[in-house]
């Protein structure tokens, strides 16, 4: 008996993260990720196949594929192996950080051209960010409550556009975009969520997304914007043949620009990381984001060969986690698994798309708007009442809301830059990042009022400052002050 119990004991100590559910429940709430990021994985694909010449067939043949890499880099997220992965819940799954430049590079080539360079970008894209994880990941240091509760809820913001956008139609060139019905359809799916989030208890309570999901399609089909012409179009097993559309084509340009996209998806998901962490209430430290950027550069290096994009972590799948407070990686490593089959089985991926993209909308709303909840939640642990802190966040969100409020603003500038700055998210990181080392680090005034130019005691301050506050407990004192009992306060560090 005490040894089934010490047994129990132990298991009842893992982490939430690395706990694993009852079969059923892995799988419903595996596939609501793969319900909620669904859209997201194949919009590129649409867009840029067109871009390249490709027929209605091929791109159908892209869309599989990108789903599959999507599954491989998923598990590598979630699973990993050596130092590879940062084994929190994350859903991988094609940036739309590298749309605009990919669409660049797909007319600037000859038809049969642009994908074999535009894959072969990728592939040294990849590498080259597999490199340089390990000094990526250092940039955690100038990662405080400020900079990550801002880019955090500017997550969530840039993203609840791509809701509002699929409630109206997702395309902006059909004549029923924007319609009561469309618009009527996404309203009742988001009604829909509240209420089974309201009175749902459980496991029941955690899916409310996919059951909502599920009902606003139902209903869809009467309302007649459920579409089954897919379906039946769909085969039933088709494998990613490697290099389908022919060798990888090493483009200087081409290269460069890809390089520039991978700096940003990178930036992007250490941000993720960091969110995803305070969430699941395991911080993520050096070692993580290294394993996590790992896992991405790497999936993006494979996803060329079995003809996918460049890959980064889902910011709306972290809404969804923070709602349903389902923190198992294994979880979405089943999500990983329902990708691979979907990318191998198109007419199980028709299944997915069935659902319409008003009612994907609704739904996107509640979770989009959970991120950036999850944001504001953050800065309130981020000594806000200190003026420079709100003026931080100010110009940080301010900036980073030009893309979304004012899609144009920099359309006379190099197109270069716009893969920076036409992301809101990267934007507004690195105007944080640089606004709080302006502020907080360099002539920071130390307690005495001297200029503070200690690299080990910022570093200490850095540490505390992104350490997760619980709003019941006392903050620990600053390191190198007494604690109430007179005593010197001990420094941890992640």
């Amino acid at each position: 008996m005490a040894a089934t119990t010490g047994q129990k004991s132990e298991g009842d100590r893992k982490h939430p993260v690395d706990q694993t559910l009852p079969p059923f429940k892995m799988f419903t709430s595996g596939l609501q990720h793969v319900a909620a990021m669904y859209a997201g994985v194949v919009a590129p694909p649409m867009i840029v196949g067109p871009a390249c010449g490709l027929s209605a067939t091929e791109t159908a043949f892209l869309m599989g594929a990108s789903l599959f890499t999507a599954g491989i880099a998923t598990l590598l997220q979630t699973l990993g192996f050596w130092k590879v992965g940062a084994k929190l819940p994350f859903v991988n799954g094609v940036s739309f950080a590298g749309v605009t430049p990919m669409v660049a590079i797909g007319k600037a080539q000859s038809p049969g051209n642009a994908l074999p360079v535009i894959f072969g970008a990728v592939i040294v894209a990849g590498v080259l960010g597999f490199f340089l994880a390990p000094y990526f990941s250092k940039l955690v240091r100038f990662f405080p409550p400020v900079v990550t509760g801002t880019v955090i809820t500017l997550i969530g913001v840039s993203l609840l556009p791509v809701a509002f956008n699929w409630s109206q139609g997702g395309n902006d060139r059909a004549p029923d975009y924007g319609s009561l019905t469309n618009i009527g359809m996404a309203a009742l799916t988001f009604l829909i969520v509240l209420v089974l989030r309201r009175v749902l208890r459980g496991f029941l309570q955690q899916i409310a997304i996919l059951l909502g999901l599920i009902a606003g399609t139902l209903i869809a089909i009467p309302v007649g914007i459920t579409h089954f012409s897919t379906l039946t179009q769909a085969s039933l097993f088709g494998f990613p043949t490697p290099f389908h559309f022919g060798a990888p084509q090493f483009d200087l340009a081409a290269i460069v620009s890809m390089c520039i996209v991978m700096l940003v998806c990178m930036t992007e998901s250490t941000a993720d990381m960091l969110a995803l962490g305070r969430i699941v209430d395991r911080p993520a430290d050096e070692r993580t984001i290294e394993g996590g950027l790992r896992a991405d550069t790497l999936g993006s290096a494979l996803s060329p060969l079995f003809n996918g994009f460049a890959n980064s972590a889902f910011a709306q799948n972290i809404g969804l986690v923070a709602m349903t407070k389902v923190r198992s990686r294994f979880v979405v490593a089943t999500s990983g698994l329902i990708l691979l089959v979907l990318g191998l089985c198109p007419v199980a991926a028709s299944v997915i798309s069935l659902v319409p993209l008003p009612v994907l909308g609704g739904a996107g709303i509640v979770l989009f708007g959970s991120v950036a909840a999850s944001g504001i939640q953050t800065l309130a642990s981020a000594a806000m009442e200190k003026g420079d802190n709100a003026l931080i966040v100010a110009a940080a969100v301010g900036i980073g809301l030009i893309p979304i409020a004012a899609p144009g603003f920099y359309h006379h500038l190099p197109k270069d830059l716009l893969v920076v700055l036409d992301s809101g998210i990267s934007t507004g990181c690195l105007v944080a990042i640089v606004l709080n080392l302006a502020f907080n680090h360099f002539g920071a005034k130390t307690a005495d009022g001297d200029a503070d130019g200690d690299a080990e005691g910022a570093a200490l301050r850095d540490t505390a400052a992104a350490a997760p506050v619980d709003p019941g407990i006392a903050p620990p004192p600053a390191p190198g002050t007494a604690d109430d009992a007179g005593e010197p306060a001990a420094a941890t560090a992640h």
